[in-house]
């Protein structure tokens, strides 16, 4: 099934954004590999594709995975969990209706 996580980041995290995107990005990369990724990518803190130092307010990543427990766990492993980016981080079963 698919999940929806939805993460929300502490205010001026953008330092520790950027320390651990390698490895946040890394771990998204593996997911597109099986296949299991649908789509991923931030929520700029201005309406630009790119914020400058006005930084992010979250992320969004919609992936498969086989429960609501194994989607909590893999993203509680996230490197932006450990780098104290998000300060909060929300899982949904999501159903993609668009695009088929």
């Amino acid at each position: 099934m698919l999940y929806a996580i939805i993460a929300t980041d502490h205010a001026d995290s953008l330092a520790a954004r950027r320390g651990a995107r390698p490895a946040h990005l890394a771990r998204l990369e593996a997911l597109q590999a099986e296949g299991r990724l649908v789509l991923a990518g931030p929520h700029p803190g201005v309406d630009a594709a790119d914020p400058g130092e006005a930084g992010f307010t979250g992320s969004l990543v919609v992936a498969e995975f086989e429960d609501l427990a194994a989607a909590r766990a893999w993203a509680d492993a996230d490197p932006y969990v450990a780098a104290g980016v998000y300060r909060n981080v929300e899982i949904k079963p999501f159903i993609q209706v668009f695009p088929r």
